[in-house]
């Protein structure tokens, strides 16, 4: 039997590595009841080993399958109640249209001004939402993809560890009793466990047949949804799956880091930290005015328009217990927005010249 080629021994010991200092740092996070201790623990971790010049890497293949159980996840929050309850958001999912605009124009002249980007790096650093397309479409009309990547990579690292730690301290956050994550469910029985099952797979085949945006987050929930909203189960994915899944997630994000200079990751990170202030105070800004007009749960409101990743931030609603259906669906639609305007309006104003 022949041993596997050097290049796979390599990526098995980089994935190994990532997903070992991945768990290590949860389980330290998780010891001290940390919100959010599996994702945040792991993405730390992480972080701090690509910073140090580790080989960390998380295979696609593997994070894809944790976004499936997330979806599935996340649909289970969808209750029968939901549809009494969705004509009270009208007002948040209208006033996403104002805060991708408004933070899309403050990050814009932020990166372009005081930081020295190019126009088209500048622009397509600043939509909050959408980072791989961001990235590609960005890239294509010739902005800086790595820079782009790594700017929108910090900003969802240092929303996704400051809003935990911030309901931790400030709000009504209550750690779990035990090491694994209280956002899981427990024994699942042979029907529930096969429907869900079916939820993940049925749903990713057909939402990446749509071209759905998140199409492996997206589809699970979708189904997930349907059939906890109809009753058909009520069941969630076990606490230890969702703390794998965490944990997968968590290295994910902390191993975007590797391969790139320190310099170039502190450079990136210094920039961001400014940038990831003044998106956060339109967030609280918009979260306030819209809870008083709504009649809804500010911190709920903050969490739907907190400009973290779709799958992190979800995540982070489950962990605190805010509604989670509500969440999804407004970073959802955030998403859509960006992925959909942000070109058509970069088109629209590359003939005029940049900002004197």
């Amino acid at each position: 039997m022949s041993s596997p080629p050097p290049f796979q021994i390599s990526q098995i010991r980089s994935y190994g590595l990532s997903l070992g200092i991945g768990v290590l740092g949860g389980a330290i996070f998780a010891y001290f009841r940390l919100p959010l201790a599996w994702m945040i623990g792991a993405m730390c971790a992480n972080t701090v080993a690509s910073m140090m010049g580790w080989d960390v890497k998380v295979p696609r293949q593997l994070r894809a399958l944790m976004i499936v159980v997330l979806g599935v996840l996340l649909g289970s929050s969808f209750t029968p109640d939901l549809p009494g309850r969705v004509s009270t958001w009208w007002p948040t999912m209208l006033a996403l249209f104002a805060y991708v605009g408004l933070g899309t124009t403050i990050l814009f002249f932020y990166f372009y001004r005081l930081c020295g980007y190019d126009v088209t790096t500048a622009y397509f650093a600043s939509a909050p939402g959408g980072l791989n397309e961001m990235v590609t479409v960005g890239g294509s009309m010739g902005g800086d993809e790595r820079l782009i990547a790594l700017t929108h990579a910090c900003r969802v690292l240092l929303v996704v560890m400051a809003i935990p730690f911030y309901f931790r301290f400030f709000g009504e956050y209550t750690p779990p009793v035990s090491m694994l994550p209280a956002i899981g469910g427990g024994e699942v029985s042979l029907d529930d466990a096969g429907i869900l099952v079916v939820c993940g797979v049925v749903g990713v085949v057909v939402a990446r047949l749509l071209r759905l945006p998140a199409y492996a987050m997206l589809g699970p929930m979708i189904l997930s949804a349907a059939a906890h909203m109809t009753g058909l189960s009520e069941a969630k994915p076990p606490a230890l799956l969702v703390a794998i899944a965490q944990v997968v997630l968590g290295c994910a994000v902390g191993a975007r880091f590797a391969g790139t200079s320190v310099r170039l990751v502190r450079d990136a990170m210094l920039m961001s930290v400014g940038a990831t202030i003044a998106l956060m105070a339109v967030t609280v800004a918009f979260s306030l005015v819209l809870s008083r007009i709504s009649g809804l749960a500010a911190d709920d409101v903050l969490l739907a328009f907190s400009p973290g990743g779709l799958a992190e931030m979800s995540l982070v609603a489950i962990a605190l217990h805010s509604d989670a259906a509500f969440v999804a669906t407004h970073h959802i639609a955030r998403i859509l927005i960006v992925i959909v305007c942000a070109p058509l309006v970069f088109k629209l104003a590359r003939r005029k010249p940049p900002p004197s």
